[in-house]
C-alpha cells in the first residue's frame, strides 16, 4: 500500500539527527523507485530545496522541514500511475508554514501530479489556494460537510458564512476570473 499512497502529515517531528537526503530516503525505500539513487536529489530540487541533502533536518526552518517530508512522500510515489492505477498523495496542510512563493511552487507541483494521473487529496485552510488548486471541494464544519463538488459550487457565500460563522463574500478576480475569498467583517453570522 505504501507504494501507491504517500501520506503527508500536517508535522513530523524528528528524535534523531537525520540528514536531510536520509528523511527523503525513508520515504523512497517504501516506493517503488527504490533503485533510483538520484531520486531524493530530484525530488529535493522539486520542492527548493537543492543542495540542502547534507544539512540535520532539526537546523531546517519549519517550512524547510515540511517541505523535505514532502520530497519524502513524493519518492514514495514518484511516478504518479502505474499498473494497479493512480498512485495518491494525501497531504494535510501542505502550505502551512510556507511564504506564498513556496506555497504556490507546492500547489503547482501537486496539480502537476494530478494532470500526469496521480490523486491528490488534500486538507487545505487557505481558501484561495484552495480556489486556485483544486478541481472538487468538500466543505466541512463541525465534522460534517456542509457542501462537496466543484470549486465554485462549494466556495459560495452561503456555504462559507456557515463554515465559519462569519458573513464571507466569493469575489472574483477580473483579470481571469479565479475566486477570491474576503472577510468583511469578525462579527458571527446570525
Amino acid at each position: 500500500m505504501a507504494a501507491l499512497r504517500g501520506v503527508l502529515p500536517q508535522s513530523t517531528p524528528l528524535a534523531f539527527p537525520f540528514s536531510v537526503v536520509e528523511v527523503v530516503r525513508m520515504g523512497q525505500m517504501s516506493g517503488l523507485s527504490a533503485a533510483d539513487p538520484g531520486l531524493p536529489s530530484r525530488a529535493l530540487e522539486a520542492v527548493g530545496l537543492g543542495g540542502y541533502e547534507n544539512r540535520f533536518f532539526q537546523e531546517l526552518s519549519g517550512g524547510e522541514q515540511q517541505r523535505a517530508q514532502l520530497a519524502r512522500v513524493l519518492v514514495q510515489v514518484w511516478e504518479p500511475s502505474g499498473a494497479d492505477g493512480p498512485c495518491w498523495l494525501l497531504l494535510d496542510e501542505p502550505v502551512a508554514s510556507r511564504d506564498i512563493g513556496h506555497q504556490l511552487g507546492v500547489m503547482t507541483l501537486v496539480r502537476d501530479y494530478a494532470r500526469r494521473g496521480g490523486g491528490v487529496v488534500a486538507v487545505m485552510h487557505d481558501l484561495n489556494l484552495t480556489a486556485m488548486g483544486a478541481d472538487r471541494a468538500v466543505m466541512m464544519a463541525e465534522g460534517r460537510v456542509l457542501a462537496a463538488g466543484a470549486v465554485a459550487d462549494v466556495l459560495t457565500d452561503s456555504v462559507l458564512g456557515r463554515a465559519y460563522g462569519c458573513p464571507l463574500r466569493v469575489n472574483a478576480a477580473p483579470a481571469d476570473g479565479a475566486v477570491f475569498v474576503l472577510p468583511h467583517s469578525a462579527g458571527k453570522v446570525a
